[in-house]
């Protein structure tokens, strides 16, 4: 069987060597052997490893568990190398299954999780180079000063801190200078090697991964786009005071190069750094949440790369408020009207455990059969949890091992439902991990706070929707009024809830209970 699997993996590879060499997609430039080789090595090393290493061991046994963690952690180790070393498109794409938390193994989401971090730079020379290119003239002239050790990189691009002649400090994204040209070809490669894959495992179903990437690539790599989601943003979500968007200067900006105003902060993820510059790490995490809730379920835009190198936040020096600083806005996922109304109603329905309704929700948006799987993947509990209600009591250790160990066990489940649901919602359960990270990381994670702004942007949503589709001033009064019985009802759940948690809310509370537990 191994012998039959390299041979078909060898077929493919000389198959697709010849194709990719002779297609139109091909620039030899920047396109060798060598990476296209790379890349055929390794898909074809981790599949014999699978299908070698567990081949003589009881299925089920601990000796069975222990050995597929060990080709998992393998595996991801050699993914992992492979992104860092082809780079551009192979980094985003690993950046993406590092973000998949409860959806693959431990050992693939811990591995490639440092590629959000450990990014490999372009050199000074090929910044100077694009930055000629676009802007027609060489940094020297453009600026005062120009930083060479970047403030951060990433899969596409890289940031440089830099002075204007005038005087005005700005961030300098530079796109990293082959990505554009591979990106077409990198994903094309990936393409026949997973339907390749498919042939050996046919329960490995991750096209779904190529789908997006072929979608969304191309908007991350015009920099003129994110510029427009970031004022798009910016202005929608006006009303936070707590927000700040780094400002855009377009006479400086092209496709490849994009200029910001300079803004400080550390990571959303970084506890320590909050306690040092006294922020609130509970009101971080709540303004996070409501922050999210809107884009969501009120304005269908939504920022898809959440990961802590683009939150920061900082104390504003002028009014010592604590503000969250949104960056990196080239991924955002526009909603439907009737996927975004579903997915409230879908998650009114969770946090009430009403689970007819979850069924009923779930399969609108294409859970079929798979709705408590869905269910579980959307809130990362367990299926005791949501029956319960996941607001009702907080996730313990022992249920995160529970939902990973089942991730693994119904991967092919999971494949099956990823391919099935819209593409709207592939971007959201990303989304949706990257927040649960952070919310790990600072320990606030499923605290009832989030749930109740969630509760609350669902009830605006709906209740603005059933007035534009009412005709009635009457109906209209009606769902007007409901809608703010039901916000009241949330402020005051609200406060019960701080009052609760308050010093003088547990003096009242023992006061009562000594008072009812009295034998006067």
């Amino acid at each position: 069987m191994a012998r039959r699997a390299l041979k078909l993996v060898s077929l493919a590879a000389a198959s697709s060597g010849f194709y990719l060499y002779s297609s139109k997609y091909l620039d030899p430039n920047d396109f060798g052997a060598v990476r296209v080789g790379r890349a055929i090595a390794t898909t074809a090393v981790i599949t014999y490893d699978y299908l070698t290493s567990l081949r003589s061991v009881p299925y089920g046994s601990q000796e069975y568990a222990y050995l597929k963690s060990q080709v998992h952690l393998r595996s991801a180790e050699r993914l992992r190398d492979l992104c860092c070393a082809n780079r551009g498109t192979f980094i985003k794409v690993g950046q993406h299954l590092g973000a998949l938390d409860y959806l693959l193994p431990e050992e693939y989401t811990r591995t490639l999780k440092v590629l959000h971090s450990q990014a490999p730079q372009s050199s000074m020379q090929e910044i100077e180079q694009v930055i000629r290119e676009d802007l027609g003239k060489e940094i020297k002239e453009l600026f005062v000063s120009f930083e060479d050790t970047p403030l951060g990189a990433a899969s596409l691009a890289q940031v440089h801190k830099a002075v204007l002649q005038d005087g005005r400090t700005v961030a300098v994204k530079v796109q990293h200078p082959k990505v554009q040209a591979q990106s077409s070809k990198d994903i094309l490669l990936m393409e026949i090697l997973l339907l390749t894959v498919k042939q050996i495992f046919p329960d490995f179903e991750f096209m779904w991964l190529v789908d997006e990437a072929k979608k969304n690539l191309p908007l991350e790599l015009d920099f003129l786009n994110e510029g427009r989601n970031a004022e798009k943003v910016a202005h929608m979500l006006k009303d936070f005071d707590f927000l700040k968007v780094p400002r855009i200067y377009w006479e400086l900006s092209t496709r490849r190069v994009l200029l910001m105003e300079f803004v400080e902060g550390g990571q959303v993820n970084d506890r320590a750094y909050m306690e040092r510059n006294s922020i609130d790490v509970n009101e971080i995490s709540r303004n996070l949440g409501k922050l999210y809730s809107e884009m969501i379920f009120v304005n269908g835009f939504v920022h898809c790369d959440p990961h802590p190198g683009n939150v920061l936040v900082r104390k504003c020096p002028a009014t010592s408020k604590a503000h969250i600083i949104l960056l990196d806005h080239g991924l955002y996922q526009v909603l439907t009207e009737k996927f975004r109304l579903d997915y409230c109603r879908l998650w009114q329905s969770l946090i009430k455990a009403d689970m007819k309704r979850v069924q009923k929700y779930s399969r609108r948006l294409g859970a079929g059969d798979l709705y408590p799987l869905f269910a579980c993947m959307l809130t990362a509990r367990s299926w005791n949890s949501v029956n319960r209600g996941i607001d009702r009591s907080p996730v313990t250790a022992n249920e995160d091992v529970e939902i990973r160990t089942n991730a693994a066990a119904y991967l092919p489940q999971i494949n099956q439902l990823l391919n099935n649901v819209p593409r709207q919602m592939l971007l959201l359960l990303k989304t949706n991990d990257l927040l649960r990270g952070i919310e790990s990381a600072l320990h606030t994670r499923a605290s009832a706070s989030s749930f109740l702004n969630m509760s609350r942007c669902c009830i605006r949503a709906v209740s603005t929707y059933q007035r534009s589709k009412s005709h009635s001033l009457y109906r209209k009064a009606k769902i007007s009024l409901l809608e703010a019985l039901s916000l009241w009802q949330i402020n005051l759940h609200e406060l019960f809830l701080r009052l609760k948690g308050s010093r003088l809310g547990n003096w009242v509370i023992a006061f009562l209970s000594r008072m009812h537990h009295s034998p006067y």
